[in-house]
């Protein structure tokens, strides 16, 4: 009896070798984007509209919101992009030139991305003060920035750390 279960098995899984296994894949809907075609949907379509916030607050409440200070360096002409997310396909919220200041709160796992708050400039006369942007004093708990400046994610690669 025991021989006979394999000889019977044998046919099958020479049979489901013989299919393609690409139908299978092509007629699944994206999940995203149920009823359009494979062929018509880039992955960075679907990858450019996620939002990553950055966090603060990440070295507890006795220190400061955001634990370092960085500059934009061999960022070139077109400067560094300010991205919505950590990767390289996440919609661009803003350009930082080089020797730009950004203060650095987060980092993604793979360390190749900081989170950063991006101050405003300082005015050319200096007779107003630039925003505080809310990170040079603690928080209570870990938690999204949600200040008055600018945030987002920078290439770790175009910023050295100068405080903190």
């Amino acid at each position: 009896m025991r021989a006979v279960f394999p000889l019977i098995l044998l046919p099958l899984i020479v049979l489901s070798g013989c299919s393609k296994s690409d139908d299978l894949y092509e007629a699944l809907p994206n999940s995203s984007l149920a009823g359009a075609a494979r062929d018509d949907v880039s992955e960075t379509r679907l990858e450019a509209g996620i939002v990553r916030p950055v966090t603060i607050g990440e070295d507890g409440p006795q220190l400061d919101a955001c634990g370092g200070m960085g500059q934009v360096m061999r960022a070139g002409t077109k400067g560094l992009a300010v991205r919505a997310a950590p990767f390289a396909q996440a919609k661009e919220q803003g350009m930082l030139a080089e020797g730009a200041r950004v203060y650095v709160c987060t980092r993604s796992l793979d360390q190749k991305w900081l989170g950063v708050v991006v101050p405003p400039a300082p005015a050319a006369d200096n007779a107003v003060e630039p925003a505080d942007c809310d990170v040079t004093s603690p928080v209570d708990r870990k938690q999204a920035y949600d200040g008055p400046c600018v945030s987002g994610w920078v290439a770790s690669a175009y910023v050295r750390l100068i405080a903190g």
